[in-house]
């Protein structure tokens, strides 16, 4: 049916639609005329492709896909949430307060302490208490009683669960055998002090205590044998020639210190054992060089010697003839002074003459 008339259009009397467009199509000239809405496609966060990663940075868990870690981004990395630690093990204590409504600084010192430690936080913990006896209140009988009632079951509480681990491990212990009565008439009657002619003994086992250590220490068997060992294949045997016994041929070690089982070793076998035939004893030149720079140095100490000895003979010559000279001249002075004349040339004869004679007036003066 069309709901339009000869001289009204219902349709525009209507109220418009509140939606883009209309569930259900009654003319196809509407659906073209009218807007088109497309539903939007889901699209799916991906990861960039293999060698495109240059300077991304996973962050969401989107960013991974459906796989894991990427290697070749070093940055820490948490792929479906795995390992990343949530905010309930922060160790950031809430602000306390005390009875005056100052900050208790102390609160992070009681962190993970057990609330029966005594922690002293301020000055003021350590200042000793000044109690008098008759302050402080003693228990009551009921309070003492029954605090001797919890102790009485934690007691009986460990030592009852060490007894059952005891039980357990050594289940003797719970095996308990009833008493037997043993009736017997004693040969030699009328020695009691009682005077009976019967007897009757009870029997029965003595009691262990549960905490004595075993009496027994079990010993453990020993290791059966081990697996058959793992069959090393050889190659097929071969005709050994000659030369392959000559080059497997490997002469005995021969120590020139040790000779534990005292074997007789002939010398050559030593030598040859030793090496000493196949090394050639070689001379330097360096041994005749420094011959002859021993010999050169020799003679030049020597040459040196006898040019000091020779100067030290001309020094001492020279400090003779000083002397005799200053001799001389004092045998002339006392010569002068004693006879009071001139001095008189001499010669060098007479010279010696005078000095002889002034050395013998010198030596009478």
């Amino acid at each position: 049916m069309s709901i339009r008339t000869v001289g009204v259009d219902i349709a525009s009397l209507l109220p418009k639609p509140k939606g883009a467009s209309s569930r259900w199509a009654d003319d196809d000239d509407d659906e073209e005329d009218g807007p088109k809405v497309l539903a939007k496609r889901v699209v799916k966060k991906q990861p960039p492709a293999q060698g495109k990663r240059k300077g991304w940075v996973p962050r969401d868990v989107e960013d991974f896909g459906d796989g894991g870690a990427f290697p070749e981004i070093h940055v820490a990395q948490f792929p479906l949430d795995m390992g990343r630690k949530d905010g309930s093990n922060s160790k950031t204590i809430a602000l306390q307060m005390d009875s005056n409504g100052n900050i208790k600084y102390d609160a992070i010192l009681h962190q993970g302490r057990n609330h029966k430690t005594l922690i002293q936080g301020s000055a003021r913990d350590l200042v000793a208490k000044k109690v008098h006896e008759m302050e402080i209140d003693r228990p009551d009988v009921d309070a003492i009683n029954a605090k001797t009632q919890e102790t009485q079951v934690a007691l009986e509480k460990i030592l009852n669960g060490k007894l059952t681990a005891v039980k357990v491990a050594r289940p003797e212990i719970n095996q308990s055998k009833a008493a037997e009565y043993i009736r017997y008439q004693p040969s030699k009657q009328g020695e009691t002090n009682s005077g009976a002619s019967e007897r009757i003994i009870k029997m029965h086992e003595m009691p262990m205590d549960p905490l004595d250590p075993p009496k027994f220490k079990h010993k453990k068997a020993p290791r059966g044998p081990p697996s058959p060992p793992v069959p090393v294949m050889h190659s097929p045997p071969r005709k050994v020639s000659q030369k392959d016994m000559q080059d497997w041929k490997i002469p005995p070690c021969v120590s020139n210190w040790k000779n534990a089982k005292g074997y007789t070793i002939p010398l050559d076998k030593r030598l040859a054992a030793d090496g000493r035939g196949h090394s050639q004893v070689v001379i330097s030149d360096k041994h005749a060089q420094v011959a002859e720079s021993l010999l050169i140095a020799q003679e030049v100490s020597r040459e040196g010697i006898s040019a000091r000895n020779k100067e030290r003979e001309r020094q001492q010559r020279i400090e003779k003839e000083k002397k005799d000279e200053q001799l001389r001249q004092l045998a002339r002075d006392a010569r002068m002074m004693r006879t009071g004349a001139a001095p008189v040339a001499v010669s060098a004869g007479g010279a010696g003459e005078s000095v002889g004679g002034a050395g013998a007036g010198v030596g009478a003066g």
